[in-house]
């Protein structure tokens, strides 16, 4: 088990090295530092993913396509030639108010360019002065005059003289020239909304995303809007602001899915369902509630093997940056005189053999954009960051566990030690990026498309893990049919790569940090804020082009791409899309859906979960919604009666809420999530007992599934039958015949609230 880079807010990766490879900056020359862009991934068999026909990304090497994101041979010169001239009429972003920039040409979602400069900010136009002379009319064309309220000032004074220069016929053609069609002045394409970006909660990650607002000319409001913003940028949780439409850059309930604990439990679900498919995450214990169970285990696996001296990693479940981790060899060795009980944590096997540069041990930070719930869309960053530690590896012993600097990669504890390496080079220090060692792998003969193949992989399974709690929150927060936000999230994954490149989840990070400098102490007590180079790289990519997959103009401008690249005015404040480097983050998922849909049992109980739920806004099931599932799927029998599933609602619910794992409703006694699923297991093996755990769930999934729709197909057609009833009603009505009883007007009165009524049984599954 690897110390994970545990952070969860502010937590810089450290940098990440291969054992026995050639120092920094060798092997590397022609070959670029891109990371490598995958394509064709195999099918995800017993938990590897095979290589052949993966394009990995970026590298340089030969059929690896490399994934920087400058831009192609871009200068202000380039830009000149393409038709951009310098922006009149005032600075980007300096408008009077209620006007606001011009938006950007939406990136089409094609395969991203191979790039040639590294990522940072593109070279954009020159910018006229406030004031300046205006920019050149188009060859052929009368120039326009400028916008009213906008003209300089020596024409408003002769306005105000009487003097002109054309007299009446020179305003008569300035009025014909405004008259005409087609035509539109710098400031007036310049009055074309832009996308609107909120970024008062950015906290952390503001500059980084100053940065890619520049980049994009979008519309910043540091301080916030009255009206609502296209894009709100929060740097903890959904809930920094109350959000009611626009985009969010948070989910809610996000934090509380990537915890240590509730992490371990959803691996532990999928490791039980497929073991050999998620044999990535690392053998974990839940403290303390599972003390007894962990100390049991060791203790069987010694005495089977008492050649085996394991290591264990404690981590506390709401611990960030390194804090409160430590290394013990023996159960008896955990610190339960602390405040264990308050606060829970995660024992790990510690993985003593890693990969090592330099004799350094390190980790990845990899960033990961989750774009969409449902669908799910999951993008993957081509390049990373390498995370290392400052005093040489040496497997683990009594005498140097405590030595942090040697065992845990964190960013924010290695950089109190004096080996700490600030470096401008993307390719030595003590934080570099990913796409060079990868090059320094290639460079030995490693098989770096299996690696980006076997990372990817781990990266879809581990969202796949994931969802379906997320989906719980998400309901909870935004519930269908309500006006709300839509949301997506950048996530820092924490991968140990080990000797033979296997890669190993360490953690995922809710609030990756996207600080783009680092403190430099210039006397005692007096620090600094210093750029760094390798952060400003990838950091800022990731965030730009974030921003740019999200776009909620995207549709609007590539509809009328055409035309804008045709007239747009040399004074548009809009860029076109060559104008902007290459896309940095690969789209994964749905791409490789095919290999991974069939691990998706876990979200398909989740639906039925969530289908039972009943009241809108909560997360936990109650004792009539879980009999009613039950009854609805027919799933009691003489064997099984429904005392019996009050029993075991009883006995699951109290185990996982004296568990307190629950941060939202601790004090709602119903079921979440996590307990369903068990219970459902528990059916699943009451009914079929002799196939394997997975095919019993699957099973179980489809019969539920089949009879929960067979009761909506008989729903619809009572309630089409008792429509057509109603319209028949009126016309016998009229003929003559014996009288109808009473009973009959009052049920044809009340019919149209009984369908109402039915048909809200059928979307809450009661």
């Amino acid at each position: 088990m690897e110390p994970a880079g545990t952070g969860t807010e502010g937590m810089e990766p450290a940098e990440t090295g291969t054992e026995g490879v050639e120092p920094a900056g060798t092997g590397t020359e022609g070959m670029g530092t891109e990371a490598m862009e995958p394509a064709g991934l195999e099918p995800a068999g017993l938990g590897t993913t095979g290589t052949e026909g993966i394009e990995s990304a970026g590298m340089g090497t030969a059929g690896i396509e490399p994934a920087e994101i400058g831009t192609a041979g871009m200068n202000p010169a380039g830009l000149e030639q393409a038709g951009l001239e310098p922006a009149g009429m005032g600075t980007a972003g300096i408008e009077p108010e209620g006007m606001e920039p011009a938006g950007l040409e939406a990136p089409e979602m094609e395969p991203a360019r191979e790039a040639e400069e590294a990522p940072g900010s593109p070279a954009l136009p020159a910018e006229a002065p406030l004031g300046g002379p205006p920019a050149a009319a188009p060859s052929g064309e009368e120039a326009l005059p400028a916008a009213p309220g906008r003209e300089r000032p020596r024409e408003r004074e002769r306005g105000r003289c009487g003097a002109s220069p054309q007299g009446s016929g020179g305003r008569a053609a300035r009025g014909r020239a405004r008259r005409a069609p087609g035509r539109r002045s710098g400031a007036e394409s310049a009055r074309r909304p832009g996308v609107t970006v909120d970024s008062s909660k950015a906290k952390t990650s503001l500059e980084a995303l100053k940065i890619s607002l520049r980049q994009l000319r979008w519309k910043e409001f540091p301080f916030g809007r009255r009206l609502p913003c296209d894009i709100y940028w929060h740097g903890v949780s959904f809930h920094d602001n109350n959000i009611f439409s626009g985009q969010v850059n948070k989910f809610p309930g996000m934090m509380e899915t990537v915890r240590k604990i509730t992490l371990s439990r959803a691996m532990r679900t999928m490791q039980d369902l497929f073991p050999l498919e998620y044999n990535f995450y690392p053998r974990s214990w839940i403290l303390p509630e599972e003390l007894p169970l962990f100390v049991a285990e060791v203790r069987m696996m010694k005495d089977r093997n008492p050649s085996w001296k394991p290591t264990f990693i404690v981590k506390p479940d709401g611990g960030c940056q390194g804090d409160g981790i430590y290394l013990i060899k023996d159960p008896s060795d955990i610190r339960l005189t602390g405040s264990i009980q308050s606060r829970p944590a995660v024992v790990q096997e510690y993985i003593c053999k890693p990969l090592l540069v330099d004799k350094l041990k390190f980790d990845i930070r990899l960033y990961v954009l989750l774009k969409s719930l449902e669908p799910l869309e999951i993008y993957i960053a081509k390049d990373g960051l390498s995370r290392f530690c400052t005093e040489p590896y040496q497997e683990p012993t009594l005498k140097n566990l405590h030595q942090v600097f040697m065992h845990l990669t964190n960013y924010s504890l290695n950089i109190h030690s004096g080996n700490f390496i600030h470096s401008a080079s993307v390719n030595t220090g003590s934080k570099r990026t990913f796409s060079s060692i990868l090059c320094r792998l290639s460079s030995r003969g490693a098989d770096v498309k299996k690696l980006w193949s076997d990372i990817i992989s781990l990266v879809i399974k581990t969202i796949i893990a994931l969802t379906p709690e997320l989906k719980v929150y998400y309901q909870s927060d935004i519930p269908a049919g309500k006006p709300g936000p839509t949301c997506f999230q950048i996530l820092g994954f924490d991968i140990l790569l080990m000797k033979n490149l296997k890669p190993i989840l360490l953690e995922v990070n809710a609030n990756p940090s996207m600080r783009i400098e680092h403190e430099q102490e210039l006397s005692p007590g007096v620090f600094e804020n210093v750029p760094s180079p390798v952060d400003e790289e990838v950091k800022v990519a990731v965030i730009r082009d974030t921003l740019r997959l999200v776009d909620p103009q995207k549709k609007k401008r590539k509809d009328t791409q055409c035309q804008s690249l045709e007239q747009a005015p040399e004074g548009s404040e809009e860029l076109p899309e060559a104008a902007l480097p290459s896309l940095c983050l690969k789209q994964v998922f749905p791409k490789y859906a095919k290999q991974f849909s069939y691990l998706r049992l876990v979200d398909r109980v989740a639906a039925l979960f969530i289908r039972f739920l009943g009241v809108k806004g909560t997360t936990k099931l109650g004792p009539t919604g879980f009999r009613t599932f039950i009854r609805n799927c027919k799933l009691s029998n003489s064997n099984f009666s429904m005392a019996a599933v009050d029993i075991l609602y009883i006995d699951i619910t109290r185990r996982w809420n004296s568990m307190g794992i629950d941060h939202k409703e601790s004090g709602n006694p119903g079921m979440c999530l996590q307990a369903f699923v068990e219970a459902f297991f528990c059916l699943a093996q009451k009914k079929y007992k002799s196939l394997p755990l997975h095919d019993q769930v699957a099973s179980l999934i489809e019969l539920c599934e089949c009879r929960l729709a067979a009761l909506r197909g008989k729903r619809l057609v009572w309630g089409c039958g008792l429509a057509q009833r109603h319209r028949t009603l009126p016309a016998s009505a009229t003929a003559p015949g014996p009288a109808q009883p009473r009973g009959h007007q009052v049920f044809r009165l009340q019919k149209s609230s009984q369908l109402r009524a039915l048909m809200c049984r059928d979307r809450t599954g009661s």
